[in-house]
This record gives C-alpha cells, structure tokens and sequence, in this order.
C-alpha cells in the first residue's frame, strides 16, 4: 500500500473546530458496462455470438476484436488514476462473451502490469453475456465469490444474467461486491417489473450479509438499465438519495446526486440516463476515518471517450455506429466511488 496516493482532506468538522489537517489513504472501486466484447470464435453453445463472426452483421474480424481490447485497456489503465495511482482495487465488468475474452484484455500492454485477476461464472443469459470481476491482487485479497441467479417469481420461466458476489479484503478490511447487469428495458415500461426482480434478488443477499454481519461493507455495482429514481433501486433496495437519512442495515447510492445535476453514463435519443450505478452499505458511511469510508463518486467522462462528431456527438464514443465499426469504447462511460482512511 505504499505507493497508494496520500491526500489531504480538510473534514468539516474540524475545520469548523480545529483547523487541523489530516492525511488520507484513497481506494477505489469502479465499474464499466465494455459493450459487447465477443471474441471471434463461434461457440455453438451461445447464439448470443452470432452478430459477432467474421462474414456476419458486425463483420467481427480479429484486427477490430484487438483494437476493442487495446481500447477497453486503455481506459481501464486511466481509471482513478487522479487520485489512485495504481488505479481501482476492483472492477465489476459486464457485456463479456466468456472467460477467455477477459484473459486476452488483461494482457493488453495498457494494463499488463496492472497483474489484474479475474472472476467470472458463465450465466445462461439469452444474449450471451456474462458480468465478472478483476481485481488489483496488490490491493485486494479475494476470498470468495458465488454467481446468484437470477430469479423472478411472477415470470420464473424469464432467464438474465446471473448477479456475481464478491468477497475479499480492501486494506484489510472485508468488504463484499455485487456485479450485475439487470434486464433490459425492451418492451417498455412494463420491463420494469423484471428489474424490481432483479432488484429483489440482490436485496436477499445484502439482508443475509447484513444478519450475519451489522457491520457489513457492501457495494452493489451494474448497469441496472434503471435510474437512480427508478422503482427498482428507489423502493424495492430502497437505496437513498441523501446519506443521513440511511439508517443501520440500509443503503445509500451516491449516484443520486450525479443524476440531479444531469449527469449520465450513457443517452438515448437526447436524453441522459445512469443506468451505471454503485450503491454502498450504510456502514461506509460516517466520519469515522479509522475505517473504510466513502468520499465521493464520479462519472468517468474524458473528454476522449466522447464522440466528436456525426449524429452521436457528445455521447460516448462507441465500438461501432450502426454496423460500421468506428472503433470506440464503449456506449457506457464507466462510474466510480472512491473511499478514504486515516493513513
């Protein structure tokens, strides 16, 4: 942890009282929705991969899967690097075809030296896609993991992806992680439905994490296809907008707030969403430095994973604009919450 970046952050309180200043070690956590990464090989098993062969929609060849891969890395070698230097202790990835896809990224020479770890579970997803998880091992220490599938008990015959848990230790304290990617908001507003299930599915596991352990730090990361308004995080995680009104065994998403002043991870017809979104557990909350604590949260919206010109200017640059590959990131920008500690 030594190389970790050390700041000065001047706490209300004290400046009120004391003035006195004090040092903080920052972590971060990040997600990124990576946007159809497939690789080029035909898996019989997953139709899901159909659009992304050689000779098909996309036109998927080798030389456009390598440049997709050299770009993802390339953002996630910049990624917290503001104020955390080796960059995120993890990232809850989605959009992924399989394992292998996963082990080709972290060899890109962006991040190599990063020696990021993956987890991964294959899920039974319609489209062929999967979340997982890569961790910094130099600043995380996994402990476990277990892929939750995904349940709805008004449609039980729907099937999406799998919600993958993680466990392990952040600067030696344990902390669990939540990595989704819920349905889609195909067929309208009655697609709601199929979130809050999805939605209910994870409140399951934080209400059991949270019995065994009332001093559980949890972090629910995705795109949740839903905003911080939306039923699914708003009542159903009952994830709140302001972090004193969070109470023991709550959650409290920081997102909110982005979202009030218009900020988006990703548009539509004109209009800003953030879908991409990471609720924590009230126990990182508070000013008790001594421990894990959250300090803010951000978009991450370079200015080079903007597009500059043609009908999608100012969105994020993505792989590809209808079917012409005009080899971008992502059509997600990625989120991120960062925590501190007394050094």
């Amino acid at each position: 942890m030594k190389r970790l970046l050390t700041i000065s952050i001047l706490l209300l309180g004290v400046i009120l009282l004391f003035a006195q200043q004090k040092n903080y070690n920052v972590y971060s956590i990040a997600f990124y929705n990576i946007e159809n990464l497939f690789d080029t090989e035909d898996d019989p098993d997953n139709n899901g991969d159909n659009e992304f062969l050689p000779g098909s929609t996309y036109n998927w060849t080798q030389d456009k899967y390598e440049k997709k891969l050299d770009n993802i890395a390339r953002v996630i070698s910049r990624l917290g690097r503001d104020y955390c230097p080796m960059g995120p202790a993890v990232i809850g990835i989605s959009e992924v075809e399989n394992r292998k896809v996963l082990e080709d990224l972290v060899k890109r020479p962006a991040i190599a030296a990063m020696g990021l770890e993956i987890v991964h579970q294959e899920s039974p997803d319609r489209r062929g896609i999967d979340v997982a998880l890569l961790y910094n091992p130099r600043l995380f220490q996994m402990t476990g993991y277990f892929a939750s599938p995904y349940y709805n008990e008004q449609n039980p015959e729907y099937v999406s992806r799998d919600q993958l848990w993680v466990s392990g230790l952040l600067a030696g304290e344990k902390i669990h992680v939540s990595v989704n990617h819920w349905p889609s908001r195909y067929g309208g507003a009655k697609s709601s439905s199929l979130r809050e299930a999805a939605a209910a599915n994870v409140k399951a596991v934080v209400d059991s994490l949270y019995q065994d352990s009332p001093d559980a730090r949890i972090f629910i990361m995705g795109d949740l296809n839903d905003d911080p308004v939306d039923r699914s995080t708003r009542i159903v995680l009952d994830a709140k907008r302001v972090s004193g009104d969070v109470k023991t065994g709550g959650l409290f998403n920081p997102m909110w707030r982005l979202y009030s002043q218009g900020i988006g991870s990703l548009a539509y017809q004109g209009k800003w969403s953030l879908f991409d979104q990471i609720i924590i557990s009230y126990p990182l909350l508070g000013s008790d430095y001594s421990q894990l604590r959250f300090w803010r949260a951000e978009v991450f919206n370079k200015d080079f994973l903007i597009q500059k010109e043609g009908p999608d200017k100012g969105y994020p640059h993505r792989t590809f604009s209808n079917n012409t590959f005009i080899n971008g990131y992502s059509d997600h920008f990625p989120v991120i919450v960062y925590l501190v500690r007394e050094e």
